[in-house]
């Protein structure tokens, strides 16, 4: 079974520094369809200006990983960390107990296309932590990578929760599948391009839901998608 989320269907927050597409309710924008997807719980396509950002906030007991697309993402956290994240790199910032962060583009030219992503954590109020690794765009050229997982496997990070998150540029003379394990739900992002997945076109912002054993990416046309593979028993 798939379910298609299209890109045209999420929710949207609009300010004059930031333009945001919410797979999932977020914010002001509430859907009760559209709450989550297992432990997966914010998929946010943010744009930011130049020279804006995200203020000082705080969060506590949620695993926020962040995927840069153009552009660079300037980070600052009451752990001390300090960091400029850029294609390629993917952030991992542990809430825990409760920590405070910004994020900002510091460009004065450029704009800042990155992914947002929550999960709620499989165990509450540890100690906040936080990790970025590059992956290099050679590495996401098929088969999927694998970006983060439990145990922070094959160089992948760490997160606090079930999940295994596989990333790849996918390009038209490529065909990769991907084997659902018993028990494991996905849901495949276009992050940008257009694809096919099992005989269906996407395009850039849509999203699929699917408990199918076999999920088969091809016929990517400048396509980039993030797959998250989670234990489930349902597929909402």
């Amino acid at each position: 079974m798939f379910v298609i989320r299209k890109a045209k269907d999420r929710g949207t927050t609009n300010l004059s520094w930031l333009e945001s597409y919410h797979t999932f309710s977020f914010g002001n924008y509430f859907d009760p369809e559209q709450m989550s997807f297992g432990s997966l719980r914010v998929i946010n396509d943010d744009r930011i200006l130049p020279g804006a950002g995200f203020g000082t906030h705080s969060h506590d007991n949620m695993e926020i990983v962040s995927y840069v697309l153009e552009g660079a993402l300037e980070h600052r956290d009451s752990l001390g960390n300090g960091s400029v994240i850029i294609p390629g790199d993917v952030q991992r910032m542990s809430a825990g107990k409760g920590i405070q962060h910004s994020e900002f583009n510091g460009s004065k030219t450029q704009p800042t296309h990155f992914l947002q992503i929550w999960f709620i954590p499989q165990t509450r109020n540890i100690l906040p932590s936080y990790e970025q690794k590059h992956f290099s765009a050679l590495g996401k050229k098929g088969p999927l990578l694998l970006v983060g997982s439990p145990s922070g496997r094959d160089g992948s990070l760490t997160i606090n929760q079930d999940v295994d998150m596989y990333a790849a540029r996918i390009h038209h003379q490529d065909a990769i599948t991907h084997e659902l394990r018993a028990h494991r739900k996905a849901w495949l992002q276009v992050a940008r391009g257009e694809i096919k997945v099992n005989g269906m076109q996407l395009q850039e912002g849509d999203g699929v839901a699917t408990n199918d054993p076999s999920i088969i990416l091809k016929e990517g046309h400048n396509a980039e998608v993030i797959l998250f593979d989670i234990a489930a028993d349902t597929l909402s």
